[in-house]
């Protein structure tokens, strides 16, 4: 029995709400979570989710950022109004250093990227509190400037001119930016 399994078998409340839009890896990820042991309850939207709180409110959670109805983030709040010690992951597929920020100031414990591993989420949900681990590959220094940019154009609420100005280039050099994808 690994370490992650003798956690979880000690848990007494199991219960854990998984919220994403995409089918494939909402189902994936419910069965490997619940391989590990805890009660996995499955949601596809905004909505779904709020009707599962109104069931069970879960010791655990694992939600979708960005969802076709919303943000994820209304989930954290609504868990957060009415449990503390609930313990939240936010994972997105648009990793951008302001909505890591966003969803950790709104009450997550960890922040991850998908595809997350299951045995990233089960390690993020039951972390300690303590600092983790430096990355093993940090990002790089085009990978920081890029964040950069992206966290100042959701500053300025997407607004292509204001960015520039506010980051002293060109509105051209700064389309072509963001129209490209993000660097490893």
């Amino acid at each position: 029995m690994s370490e992650l399994e003798i956690q979880i078998a000690a848990l007494s409340d199991k219960s854990l709400l998984l919220l994403d839009d995409d089918q494939a890896l909402r189902t994936r990820l419910g069965r490997a979570l619940e391989s590990r042991g805890f009660q996995v309850t499955l949601a596809a939207s905004l909505a779904e989710a709020m009707e599962a709180l109104r069931q069970n409110l879960p010791a655990f959670a694992v939600l979708d950022m960005r969802l076709e109805d919303g943000n994820g983030l209304k989930i954290v709040e609504a868990i957060r109004d009415r449990r503390d010690d609930a313990r939240i992951v936010m994972l997105t597929g648009y990793g951008a250093i302001a909505t890591a920020v966003a969803a950790v100031k709104a009450g997550a414990v960890d922040y991850l990227q998908k595809p997350a591993d299951a045995d990233d989420v089960v390690k993020a949900l039951l972390s300690s509190g303590e600092a983790p681990e430096p990355p093993e590959n940090p990002m790089s220094a085009d990978r920081v400037r890029w964040e950069h940019i992206q966290r100042v154009f959701e500053l300025c609420d997407q607004n292509v001119s204001e960015t520039a100005r506010r980051l002293g280039m060109h509105r051209r050099t700064l389309q072509r930016i963001l129209a490209k994808r993000a660097p490893r």
